[in-house]
């Protein structure tokens, strides 16, 4: 645009030129070689550009005629390099789909028509088709020789560590991520395996290092990097809990700065600040932590955290946090073990059957029957509670890629993930969930009890074989007498409407049966229309 709008702004001061000389009449007088030529101004003008345009044309010959070779060499050399781009894209085409064939003749053809050191893309596609023929050394050779090209020394080590991942050679797989991710810590595939060779070994300063240089270069977001961090952070606070706790305590509380509702930072900082005798501060964070979210280990650090307390104080305590977080199951099974432990048993009773009616789990009936054990002595009712504790579903624990743990732990002992441990209930009593009363279409799931016993259990009437029992046949049914064991009530099977009566188990003289309430709320009125 800009050279158009220069040619007609020349044409036009041409114009304006030649406009003002024919205005103004003159002529033009010249001798040469005694000879006087004479002609009009106008028609010496013009001469005069025809002169200067037949030079500026015959240069444009000479010029053209000189460089010809340089022009005809450089048309052959473009139209070939046309080509060879035009069987690279196909051949990446066909490396795509998955056409090793096609892949390697394109391979071939492109590199004879470009430089392999003009285009690095001729080394992707040879190695992929290396990849797609099943030549994963010739491959793995390709990607060796670019780690020498600073171009693409990149792309050879995520070649190197995919390969190494196909071999399950995870340390290779992680060396190659580590110099990729020392280069680039924007790329994810070498920033992740990073991570997890850095947590694996218990290297926080330096995965915290990488998290910071995901977080400037924009990779992950600002949330993900502070919980990233928390995680981390916890677990350096854990590691140096006993041998440096002044820098475990700066850990743990930045790690809570960052996530307040995050249980394992929580009880970390608590923790470290109570070893300092700073107990106001650490149950702050322990108050503003079960706030946000109830935890068995906030209530069991906050319930023990001044170690001199008479087991009043502690159950004080736990009403405190009862009173924090009212209506929630968790409250009550604290109020309930600390009054368990201080003997104030109705209170306890009380507690656990409010956490029932909130949560049917596992522990709490378990912490149930402690509480009736303790009160009345009836193992009836204590084997009554703990049948149901075998049946309920069980209690939240930390989980992980199937594996529960105790203990929260940073990374996955499975995989390695970094932040895998989830506070939930096992996967594992889905069967027992499902009513089949409540729920007619749905599939009934099975799970068969440990020991349970394959041959009916034949009950022995003693009434009326009293008179006709020998010495020998008393001492063969002595014989037989097993005494009960926790793997007895561990056998009891998850729904008992389906055992047959063949199958009943004999129950002992003090087994007061089945409550009454539960059996109203297993079988609940229903009236028919039709």
């Amino acid at each position: 645009m800009i050279r158009l709008l220069a040619f007609l702004i020349v044409v036009f001061a041409l114009g304006l030129g030649f406009a003002w000389l024919a205005d103004r009449p003159g002529d033009m007088v010249v001798t040469f070689n005694g000879y006087q030529y004479q002609v009009s101004l106008m028609v010496a003008a013009v001469a005069v550009v025809a002169v200067v345009a037949a030079v500026m044309i015959v240069w444009w010959l000479i010029k053209s005629l000189w460089n010809s070779p340089y022009t005809i060499s450089r048309y052959f050399r473009v139209r070939r390099r046309d080509r060879g781009y035009q069987a690279l894209s196909t051949g990446m085409i066909a490396a795509g789909a998955g056409d090793g064939a096609l892949a390697r003749k394109k391979t071939k053809e492109a590199a004879k028509l470009i430089r392999s050191d003009q285009e690095p893309l001729i080394h992707l596609l040879e190695a992929q088709a290396s990849l797609l023929e099943g030549d994963h050394e010739g491959a793995r050779q390709k990607f060796e020789s670019m780690l020498d090209d600073p171009e693409m020394r990149l792309l050879g080590l995520r070649g190197l560590y995919l390969e190494a991942e196909r071999l399950g050679d995870r340390n290779a797989a992680r060396h190659y991520a580590g110099r990729a991710a020392a280069v680039a810590p924007q790329l994810a595939w070498a920033a992740e395996s990073t991570l997890e060779e850095l947590t694996a070994r218990g290297d926080w300063d330096g995965a915290l290092k990488l998290v910071d240089a995901q977080k400037s270069t924009r990779q992950i977001e600002r949330d993900a990097a502070n919980r990233r961090r928390a995680v981390l952070l916890t677990a350096k606070a854990q590691s140096l809990a006993d041998s440096d706790p002044a820098a475990a305590r700066t850990a743990a509380i930045e790690a809570n700065r960052l996530q307040p509702d995050f249980a394992p930072a929580a009880v970390a900082a608590a923790a470290a600040l109570f070893k300092q005798n700073d107990v106001r501060k650490g149950s702050k964070i322990l108050e503003a932590a079960w706030k946000a979210e109830p935890h068995p280990e906030i209530a069991e650090l906050y319930t023990h955290a001044r170690p001199g307390d008479a087991v009043v104080d502690r159950l004080n305590r736990a009403k405190k946090l009862q009173e924090m977080k009212k209506n929630h199951a968790e409250s009550s099974m604290t109020v309930a073990r600390a009054a368990l432990d201080a003997q104030d048993l109705s209170t306890a009773r009380r507690e656990a059957e409010a956490a029932i009616r909130m949560d049917r789990r596992e522990g709490a009936y378990l912490l149930l029957a402690d509480i009736e054990e303790a009160e009345t002595g009836d193992q009836g009712k204590v084997r009554q509670l703990l049948s149901k504790a075998v049946r309920a579903p069980r209690d939240p624990a930390w989980v992980a890629d199937g594996v529960v743990s105790e203990r929260w732990a940073p990374v996955s002992p499975v995989t390695g993930r970094l932040d895998a441990f989830e506070w939930r209930a096992p996967m594992e009593r889905l069967g027992q969930l499902i009513d089949s009363r409540d729920e007619p279409d749905a599939p009934v799931v099975a799970i068969e009890a440990p020991g349970r016993p394959e041959k009916p259990v034949d009950v022995i009437d003693h009434a009326a074989s009293g008179n006709e029992a020998t010495g020998k046949d008393a001492e063969s049914r002595e014989d037989h007498v097993t005494p009960v064991t926790a793997a007895a009530f561990a056998a009891v099977p998850a729904d008992a409407e389906a055992v047959e009566p063949a199958e009943e188990l004999a129950r002992l003289p003090d087994d007061p049966g089945v409550d009454p309430d539960d059996e109203a709320e297993k079988s609940p009125r229903r009236f028919r229309l039709f």
